[in-house]
């Protein structure tokens, strides 16, 4: 399989998404079932001037039928679906009907309205399906066909894989999405997380909810759900990515936001970090020390916060001598939250918990 190439800033390796995959799987099929012979490699072409070859990892051609799999590989990004064989079976459609798109095994489908494909549909978004429809109009051409086909899209041990995405709070059931906006992947861009945060607001926006929480773990969303009463379509597994939350929460605004997290990452989010991996912020006890003073701690509490271990350390300590360290915290990170939302209409409040679960701070 033809490489993508590497990062700029830190050589790791681009990979290929899941719909470049079934692109070149239903470019092969096709090809196949109008030539008899299946290309191996299958060349496409991508935006950016891009134009990989993919190795043929199976191939069965019936009558009237034609599957090929292709195996993914995502380059250097911890992608659940590295690995996994992406398939297309391509058949014979309808006159005039053009490309039809179905769900095999380990696809899902759309349930809940909000994303950006109708209800029953199969969860292959629409960048993939445009590419698929393009490469199925250039073999035809080639080769005499009429462009009428149906496309099925599978991935093997896609419904298991499923169960570490966001697919069944966003409404997708039965597998995986097919997805990518220019068939690259890029090594640690997390961009299929940051995109699933801005489906998970369509949902809840689409479900009418009012209320939503961007929270930082599982633990957080235990206790925003206990102290709220969320439904799971209303919260939003943030992780690290509080900037994404905030700023397509000010484009497509929720009226109120729980934002909810360790005092670490809230700690972070409240010195102005909007990315809260620990590769990418860290923990200013300095900035800490300086709320403490500011709220008027004692000059030995202060000293003692500057010079903490962790945010925890500085939580604990501050316990101790009866200062709110949580609350200043939370209403440190309700600030910047508020500050990114630019005036939207979203009412903000803050929830700071220890690893433990128990609420340490809030704000609004």
């Amino acid at each position: 399989m033809t490489t993508a190439g590497r990062e700029g800033s830190t050589g790791l390796r681009y990979g290929w998404t899941t719909g470049a995959c079934a692109t070149a799987a239903t470019t092969a099929a096709y090809t196949a079932l109008l030539t008899g012979e299946f290309p191996d490699p299958v060349s496409i072409d991508l935006p950016r001037d891009l134009h990989p070859s993919f190795a043929l990892a199976t191939e069965e051609l019936t009558a009237g039928a034609a599957t090929v799999g292709v195996v993914k590989d995502a380059g250097d990004d911890p992608d659940v679906t590295h690995g996994a064989l992406v398939s297309a079976r391509v058949t014979a459609g309808e006159p005039g009907t053009g490309v039809t798109f179905r769900a095999g095994e380990g696809v899902g489908t759309v349930t809940k309205p909000g994303l950006p494909l109708a209800v029953g549909e199969p969860a292959i978004n629409p960048m993939p399906r445009q590419f698929i429809r393009e490469h199925v109009a250039a073999v035809a051409a080639r080769h005499g066909g009429t462009g009428d086909v149906v496309v099925e899209i599978s991935v093997e041990h896609g419904e298991e894989l499923a169960r570490r995405t966001w697919n069944p709070r966003l409404g997708i059931l039965g597998g995986l999405s097919i997805l990518g906006t220019t068939g690259v992947v890029v090594p640690y861009s997390c961009s299929s997380w940051i995109d699933s945060i801005r489906r998970g607001i369509d949902v809840a926006r689409a479900a009418g909810r009012e209320h939503v929480a961007g929270c930082t773990g599982s633990t957080s969303e235990r206790v925003v759900t206990e102290l709220h009463g969320l439904p799971e379509d209303a919260l939003l597994d943030m992780g690290d990515f509080a900037g994404a939350v905030l700023k397509y929460l000010r484009r497509h605004p929720v009226p109120r936001l729980t934002v909810a997290g360790g005092i670490g990452k809230l700690a972070k989010l409240a010195d102005g970090h909007l990315d809260l991996h620990s590769g990418r912020s860290q923990v200013s006890t300095e900035s800490l020390a300086a709320m403490v003073r500011d709220a008027g701690g004692a000059p030995d509490l202060v000293d003692g916060v500057r010079a903490a271990n962790t945010a925890l350390d500085a939580l604990q300590q501050c316990s101790a001598a009866g200062f709110p360290l949580g609350d200043l915290v939370a209403a440190g990170a309700r600030t910047t939250a508020l500050g990114v939302l630019r005036g939207a209409p979203v009412e903000v409040d803050v929830v700071v918990i220890d690893r433990g679960g128990t609420i340490v701070g809030r704000a609004g």
